[in-house]
Formats: structure tokens, sequence, C-alpha cells
């Protein structure tokens, strides 16, 4: 592995040159691919999403507490905004102001009720997860067709089309990937100095990790399942860390260079060690999603593919860290939605600092 490692590392930071759009031409295929559009348009794209990355937190703030959540669409930064008074400011920002009734803060409030009544175990069996959807001004609870929700806030919009339960991405040992840890195969998600991070229910209380090679890697220092999905592993054993996420052949390897937290409607790619390479939106942010094991927080939604063994691997739009695959449901046949928890939340979570090329 180490030699793997060291090839792979030595041909990205010596010979590949990320251009001022952050996204080499190879990412710039599989955006094309992903989402059937021109290569243009999917260059086109990335400009636009990261001015729209960058102005994201002046705009925030020029919305002040009459600010309703961002997202990205047209090729502009939206931003929801309850006071007419603001509009100006938003719009001197770059970004595009959409009037709405209801400020974040009080769609967070709906949704913080309902995760009170989570951790009280009071949300219904067949609740698969809620979030704030900015785009449309409410809180959205995925339900499955016949799902009693009456316990439930009434202002809240509640969607059972194509719902599923989603579930964790772990997978059983196979020969070849990235690492292992009991009898449970999951996948790296960001260098950091130290280590790595990656999802929390890798960790099944073995602690040690071992390489695709099974020669010891180092060992998890924090985890935490459910509640959160995140954990970190301190490297060992002659193991380093590379500010790199696979490309598997179908992209270039990418750099990390820092962790803008992209909006929804941004689009945004994963890697991971079973399916690999895939790409699509973020669908919205500070979601809920109910596992069988129990209900994770503050979680981000989106319309890529994941399947067993992609846990904890790499969530990326253009340079930028996004977070590391938790689970979901469906598949890279039939397509579906995977949720990743958000790279800087773990960050902060253990003091942590992200390797940036």
């Amino acid at each position: 592995m180490l030699l793997r490692i060291a090839s792979v590392s030595a041909i990205v930071l010596s010979t590949i040159t990320i251009p001022a759009v952050a996204a080499s031409a190879d990412v710039v295929d599989a955006m094309s691919r992903d989402f059937g559009i021109t290569q243009a348009e999917a260059l086109n794209r990335v400009r636009a999403e990261k001015v729209a990355l960058k102005i994201a937190p002046a705009a925030e703030q020029a919305a002040a507490s009459a600010y309703g959540g961002s997202w990205y669409a047209d090729g502009k930064l939206q931003v929801a905004v309850t006071d007419p008074a603001r509009v100006d400011a938003v719009r001197a920002t770059g970004a595009q102001p959409v009037l709405r009734t209801k400020s974040l803060a009080s769609l967070n409030a709906v949704k913080s009720r309902i995760d009170g009544l989570s951790k009280a175990g009071a949300v219904p069996e067949g609740v698969a997860g809620w979030r704030v959807d900015v785009q449309r001004g409410a809180v959205v609870v995925d339900a499955q067709p016949g799902t009693d929700v009456s316990s439930l806030p009434k202002d809240v919009v509640v969607n059972t089309a194509g719902v599923q339960k989603p579930q964790t991405y772990a997978a059983g040992t196979v020969g070849g990937d990235p690492f292992y840890t009991g009898n449970v195969r999951c996948s790296i998600g960001f260098s950091v100095h130290g280590g790595y991070v990656t999802a929390g229910h890798c960790n099944v209380g073995a602690w040690n990790v071992y390489g695709w090679d099974r020669s010891w890697q180092g060992e998890f220092v924090g985890s935490s399942f459910p509640g959160n999905d995140h954990g970190w592993v301190r490297t060992g054993g002659g193991w380093w860390n590379v500010p790199v996420v696979l490309g598997w052949g179908q992209t270039s390897d990418a750099l990390v260079r820092g962790s803008w937290e992209a909006p929804p409607g941004t689009s945004v790619c994963r890697s991971g060690s079973t399916t690999h390479w895939h790409c699509g939106v973020i669908q919205g942010r500070n979601e809920t999603v109910n596992y069988q094991q129990g209900a994770v927080y503050e979680m981000v939604g989106t319309s890529v593919c994941a399947e067993g063994g992609d846990s904890g691997g790499s969530f990326i739009t253009g340079d930028q860290a996004q977070g590391v695959t938790s689970g979901g449901y469906g598949n890279c046949s039939s397509g579906g939605r995977t949720w990743f928890q958000p790279v800087n939340e773990i960050l902060r979570t253990y003091g942590l600092t992200l390797l940036t090329a």
C-alpha cells in the first residue's frame, strides 16, 4: 500500500496542474457524463459554483436576521430573505435575492422540535429523515407511504414519493480496498495533519485500522455514531497522508485545497472504494437521517449514488472538501440518495486541520 500511495502521490503532486477554475479535464468529463451536459457547460458550472461558494458567507451576512438560506440555481447563488429592506444588500454581494416568508432560524426551530422527538424515541418508524429545504422554504419530512405522521409538527411538508429507509454503507471485508476495522471495510475520507477522517460507524469497536494490504495503518482516536457519523484515524506504521482524493482511473486524482461549504444545488462528486467516482448535486443541508441504529443530525443530502463499502469516502466540489459518506438508499445501477457528514464539523469536533495542497 505504501508503494501504491507513493506512486500515485508522486504523479498527482508533480504533474497535474489545477486550472483557475479548480477542476481538471477529467473531472469536467465526469460531470459531463453524470449530469448529461456538454463539457463546456460543465466547465461553466464549475466556474459559477466557485464564485457562489466564495460569496455565500458575505451574502448570509448581508441578509442578517432575514436570512432564509441559500442554494445554487440558474448559474448563481440564490439567497432567501424575509425582509425586502435587505434585498439590495444581498444583491450587492453578487447573489440573487429571493423573497420568502420564513427565516432559516424559524425553519431550523421546527426541525429542532422533530430532532427532540427523535431523541425521545417518538418519531414514527416509517420516517426516513427530515430536513430544512431552503429552496421550498419549508421543513420536509420524508416518510414511507402509509406512515402516521400525526405526532410531528403540523407545519411540515410530508414527502412520500420514492422514499426508502436509509442504511449505512459499510461492508464485509473484501480484499484490495482502502481500510478495514474488525470485519468491516470502509473508505478513507480526507487527510488531516496526523491521519484522516472517515465515517464513525466504520469503528465497530476494534479501534485498530488496517490498510488494503492488511498491514497496520493506525487506530481510531475518536468516533461517534449515531447522533453523528464521524471519526478520525491517527496513522502510523510508516503510512503517511496526502491531500488527494482518488479518481480510480475514471478521473484524475483531485487535490484538496480547502473546505468551503457548498450550498444546495451545487455539484458534488464522491470517491469510494466500492463504486469509485460518481457525481450529483447537493440537495439539502442540515438534514436528519433516521437509520435503524438511530438518527444522525446535521447531515447533507445528495443525489449521488453509493453502495456498501463506500462509507467514509470523500465528497468534494471542485477542490473543496465537503464531507464523508455516511449512508443512503439505492445503488449505482438504479440510482439513489446519499448523505454525508460535513467535514468542517468533523474538524471542529476533534480539533483537526485539513491537509491541503
